[in-house]
């Protein structure tokens, strides 16, 4: 039997034995509970360095990283800034930022490209109203030139038609840059024909000088004659607007393997790399055009070529410098948008310059139309020899022009001599393409008032061989009167 004292003690012994095993369990408790909250601190104190730099990252976003990404939609060389803390490049909340910019880019090209095309439209409408007014002034001032005969006037309508006709080029270039059709159809015509057309529609059309070394007949496909006219205009003009104004713009037309090459070369200060650049990118139609990539104002030249371009099959290269310190440029026209005329029964333009491959044998003239002209500017070096009478009064720029439209009122006053020059059997064909219902008119009213009085008779040649202005706008009635005429 176990004694009190020793009961006693054994409880005691058992309560200290627990009491330490609690305090020591407590103790162990309560340093977790420390470290606990230490750890929870620590936390505590990475979540807000997080939200802080998370919202660090978010403010970068939408201050510096949105408005570069919206602009490099417009302008890629502009450079969009990475995140503002480089360690998040790649990790989950990195990659959501990036799909952020590039959402947000995707969605401006989009709707840039929404109110573009809504532009165009619009610009297309206005466009074609302008256009119909300016077909309507074209059709009066015409009917004037033929219904009067006084040469002052007509040289005042000369000019107000060519002024329209640079109207109507401007505004049928925005109409195919907006998208619309280039407007003229036409039947197939010599392309000699089609780049003088083009020529024709210019201000300083008098600087040009062409070079054609085509085989005769050459000629282009019906759906093709405009676009190679407008492109043709397009690139005479930029060389002309982009060199000085006493220097000239020579084009060549000459074969190669797959087709034909119209080349023009200027003297102007050429272009640096960035603008040769983007000016290939223009003409080859590859990219979208947009209205707000073209400048302010808009420069739609070689955005209009673009087009034409893509639409037509053609090439054109502004990559190379001119021989002359400027910019060369190539429209290539290929075999399958080329076709063939007969010259006997439809020959080239009256003012339109002969080929350097025609024969001197086939085009036998005599010798004193020749000793006729050799008042006139000198031609192009190594494109001539004597022999080449026939072409000679058709083939020069400026005043040589003029020569085809000055014959048929000139001719009762100068007799057989200067009317021999042209007694072959294409003259009443050329008169028709070249001069039209106008010069028809005008040479028989001149013809009945020479006839009429001796007074008369010297006056009228006079006053327009006096005038070098006549000479040059009688240039531009010969390409514009067939140019005018392949349109109806």
């Amino acid at each position: 039997m176990i004694e009190l004292p020793d009961l006693v003690a054994g409880v005691l012994a058992a309560g200290t034995l627990s009491a330490l095993a609690l305090a020591g369990g407590l103790l162990r408790i309560r340093r977790q509970q420390t470290r606990q909250r230490a750890e929870i601190a620590a936390l505590r104190t990475q979540l807000d360095g997080s939200l802080r730099a998370f919202t660090a990252e978010v403010e970068h976003l939408a201050d510096r990283r949105v408005p570069a990404a919206a602009r490099q939609v417009a302008h890629p060389h502009v450079p969009e800034p990475g995140p503002l803390q480089p360690l998040t490049t790649g990790t989950p909340l990195g990659i959501a930022l990036e799909n952020v910019v590039l959402a947000l880019q995707s969605e401006v090209a989009a709707q840039r490209t929404r109110v573009d095309a809504a532009a165009q439209a619009g610009m297309r409408g206005a466009t074609r109203e302008i256009q119909a007014a300016l077909y309507r002034l074209q059709d009066a001032l015409r009917g004037l030139q033929q219904r009067y005969d006084d040469p002052e006037l007509a040289q005042t309508l000369f000019r107000l038609d060519h002024e329209n006709e640079q109207s109507l080029r401007r505004a049928q270039v925005t109409a195919v840059v907006c998208g619309a059709w280039v407007g003229l159809a036409r039947e197939e015509s010599h392309l000699v024909d089609a780049v003088t057309g083009g020529q024709a529609r210019l201000a300083g059309y008098h600087r040009v000088q062409v070079h054609n070394h085509l085989e005769t007949g050459t000629a282009l496909v019906s759906h093709a004659v405009e676009p190679v006219a407008i492109i043709v205009a397009e690139l005479i003009d930029n060389a002309l607007r982009h060199s000085a104004p006493d220097t000239d713009v020579v084009v060549s037309l000459q074969h190669v393997h797959h087709g034909v090459c119209v080349t023009i070369d200027d003297a102007g200060l050429g272009m640096t790399r960035d603008e040769r650049d983007r000016a290939q990118r223009l003409v080859a139609g590859d990219d979208p055009i947009l209205l707000t990539d073209l400048g302010d104002p808009p420069r739609m030249g070689l955005a209009a070529i673009g087009r034409l371009t893509r639409q037509f099959d053609l090439g054109v290269d502004v990559s190379s410098a001119s021989p002359y310190g400027g910019v060369r440029a190539v429209l290539r026209v290929d075999s399958h948008l080329l076709s063939r005329l007969d010259p006997a029964d439809r020959p080239p333009a009256a003012s339109a310059p002969r080929t350097t491959r025609k024969a001197a044998a086939d085009r036998p003239v005599p010798s004193h139309a020749y000793g006729a002209e050799t008042g006139v500017p000198e031609p192009a070096p190594g494109h001539h020899e004597p022999t080449d009478a026939d072409g000679l009064p058709q083939r020069r720029r400026r005043t040589r022009a003029a020569a085809p439209e000055e014959s048929p009122a000139h001719r009762p006053a100068h007799g057989p001599t200067h009317g021999s020059t042209h007694g072959s059997t294409r003259r009443p064909e050329e008169a028709a393409a070249a001069l039209g219902a106008l010069q028809s008119g005008t040479a028989a009213a001149r013809a009945a008032v020479e006839n009429a009085g001796a007074g008369g008779h010297g006056s009228t040649p006079a006053g327009r061989n006096g005038e070098p202005d006549h000479t040059d706008h009688t240039d531009y009635i010969d390409h514009t009167d067939i140019e005018g005429e392949a349109a109806r």
